[in-house]
């Protein structure tokens, strides 16, 4: 996890208190969030058995016992070929009113593996999100108040987003 990764988590976290919060590839590679969130539960699910791991499930394809406050996803989504579905899905994991926040890695930005962080393995998957895609996959979703931010250094892309249900301070 880069540091601008865990800043972009902690700007948007940090005072607020969560029911339950859902870690969407949450095996710790380089680094996890875990420790920035104030709640009361909070599952990691991710494709493969490892650290900060509840839940050994394909993101798109998992839903919560309960709807969550908080789901959230850092640096995966450029190493899933599902990751339009894995943002469709995470809507309906969350209660009304409640935060997605992603970041991945964007246009620009050197392929690299899930699995630790350097080459990539043979039948490993890479795609860079980019920033247009992923407001396009929060609108099929159904959110509707967003932000979207891609960064040139290092390149990343990144994103807020609210289900419908509450109001917030976002802005698209």
């Amino acid at each position: 996890m880069h540091e601008q990764a865990e800043r972009w988590v902690r700007d948007h976290v940090t005072g607020k208190q969560f029911d339950l919060v859902v870690e969407l590839g949450s095996c710790d590679v380089n680094g996890g969030i875990k420790h920035l969130f104030d709640c009361e539960e909070y599952v990691g699910v991710d494709v493969v058995p490892g650290p900060n791991v509840d839940i050994v499930c394909d993101a798109a394809l998992f839903r919560p016992h309960r709807l969550a406050a908080c789901v959230v996803t850092t640096e995966m989504l450029e190493h899933a070929e599902n990751a339009r579905e894995i943002c469709i899905a995470a809507i309906d994991m969350l209660e009304p009113g409640g935060m997605f926040i992603a970041t991945a890695a964007g246009p620009g930005r050197a392929p690299h593996s899930a699995i630790d962080g350097r080459a990539l393995r043979a039948g490993e998957y890479y795609g860079n999100i980019d920033p247009n895609d992923l407001t396009n996959w929060l609108v099929e979703a159904g959110f509707v108040e967003y932000i979207v931010d891609r960064q040139r250094r290092p390149a990343d892309v990144r994103c807020v987003a609210y289900k419908p249900g509450t109001e917030h301070g976002a802005s698209h």
